[in-house]
C-alpha cells in the first residue's frame, strides 16, 4: 500500500477516533443554544467531526445526562459536587451570557426597570404599565395603561433558575416565598409561559404590553427591546458585551467544586446584574467518548471565542479556560 493511499484511508477516521459517519450527541438547556449552534457547524467545518445539539431545557438535558441518552448535556442550573457524585457525572463551564428584561410596548422605547419593579412584575403585583413602580423611574416618558403581561419559561429552565435566583438575592420576600427554582408556578394571574427561550421571545413578539426575562441571543436575533435595568450598586446598565464582561469577571468558578458557582446580582458599577455560565455535564463511564466532547469545547474557548461575542455571550478567560483543561487531564477525559 503506498504512502499516498495510507494517507488518504487515514482521512477518513477523524483524529479524535470518531468515524466520519458517527455523531456526537448532546442536548439540554436553550440559553447557549445560539452559540452552540455556530459552534458546531464552524467546528464541523474545521474538523469534519458532527455534533448534534437539541435544545430541550435544563431539566431535561440533566434528565438526558443521568439516563445516559446523550454523549453530553447543558445545563444552566450548576449541578452539586454530592449531585454530580450521585449522578456519576463531571461539569464544566461553557460561556457566559446574560438574562434580559425583554419587552413589547407600542411605541415606546428605552424602558428602565428598577430591582424593585423587577420583583414586583415576577411576583404579578404590577397590572399595568403606569404603575408607579414603573413610571417613578422613567419620568417624562408616557407608558400606556395598559394590562401588563409577564412572560416566563413554561418548561424545567436554568434560565428560570439563574433569574429566579437573582430574585432571591434581591428580594427577601420572594427568597421566603419561592426561592431559586427550574420551574414554578408563578404568581399572579397575568403571565403566559413558553418552551424555550424561543418560546418566550415568540410570546414576547406576538403579545402587544408584554415583558419577560429572556437571554440576550434569543431577543436580539428577534429584534425584541430590552430594558435597561439597575445593578446591586444603583446604576442602571444597559446590556452590552462590555457589562456582561463586567459582571462575569467577579465569577468564582473552582475546579475543586467542579466548578459549581452561579453568577447573581455582582458587584460594581459597570457590572449587568442578571448573568449565568452554561455547564456541560458529561458521564464518568465514557472517558474516550467524553475526549470528544471536550475536544470540541478545548476548540470552542480558542477558536470559537469570535463567534461567541458576536452573539452577546462572554468567552470564558484563559485563567479559567487552563483550570479546566486541568480539570479535563486529571479527569482523564483530555
Amino acid at each position: 500500500m503506498t504512502n499516498v493511499l495510507k494517507i488518504a484511508l487515514a482521512s477518513t477516521v477523524l483524529v479524535s477516533g470518531l468515524a466520519a459517519s458517527d455523531i456526537i450527541k448532546g442536548s439540554g438547556a436553550s440559553f447557549p443554544y445560539s452559540v452552540y449552534q455556530k459552534w458546531i457547524k464552524a467546528y464541523n467545518k474545521d474538523t469534519g467531526v458532527k455534533v448534534d445539539y437539541i435544545k430541550k431545557g435544563s431539566s431535561k438535558g440533566i434528565k438526558d445526562a443521568q439516563a445516559r441518552a446523550v454523549d453530553f448535556a447543558g445545563t444552566d442550573k450548576p449541578l452539586s459536587p454530592k449531585a454530580l457524585n450521585k449522578a456519576g457525572l463531571f461539569q464544566f463551564p461553557a460561556v457566559v451570557g446574560a438574562i434580559t428584561m425583554g419587552y413589547n410596548v407600542p411605541g415606546v422605547e428605552g424602558i428602565k426597570l428598577s430591582r424593585s419593579a423587577i420583583v414586583a412584575i415576577a411576583s404579578g403585583k404590577v397590572s399595568h404599565w403606569d404603575n408607579e413602580i414603573i413610571t417613578a423611574e422613567n419620568p417624562g416618558m408616557k407608558l400606556p395603561h395598559e394590562k401588563l403581561t409577564f412572560v416566563h419559561r413554561a418548561d424545567g429552565s436554568g434560565t428560570t433558575y439563574n433569574f429566579t435566583y437573582y430574585l432571591s438575592k434581591v428580594s427577601k420576600e420572594w427568597r421566603t416565598e419561592f426561592g431559586a427554582k427550574k420551574s414554578l408556578n408563578w404568581p399572579g394571574t397575568q403571565h403566559i409561559g413558553g418552551k424555550t427561550n424561543s418560546g418566550v421571545a415568540a410570546l414576547l413578539k406576538q403579545t402587544p404590553y408584554s415583558v419577560g426575562y429572556i437571554d440576550y441571543a434569543d431577543a436580539k436575533n428577534n429584534d425584541i427591546a430590552m430594558a435597561t435595568v439597575e445593578n446591586k450598586n444603583g446604576k442602571y446598565i444597559v446590556p452590552t458585551l462590555k457589562s456582561f464582561q463586567d459582571a462575569a469577571a467577579k465569577a468564582t468558578l473552582d475546579p475543586k467544586k467542579d466548578f459549581y458557582s452561579i453568577i447573581a446580582d455582582p458587584e460594581g458599577d459597570t457590572s449587568y446584574p442578571m448573568v449565568a455560565a452554561t455547564f456541560i455535564l458529561v458521564p464518568f463511564e465514557k472517558p474516550e467518548m467524553n475526549k470528544n466532547v471536550t475536544k470540541f469545547f478545548d476548540w470552542a474557548y480558542t477558536d470559537g471565542q469570535e463567534i461567541a461575542k458576536s452573539l452577546g455571550f462572554v468567552p470564558l478567560p484563559d485563567t479559567l479556560t487552563n483550570k479546566i483543561r486541568a480539570y479535563w487531564d486529571a479527569k482523564g477525559i483530555k
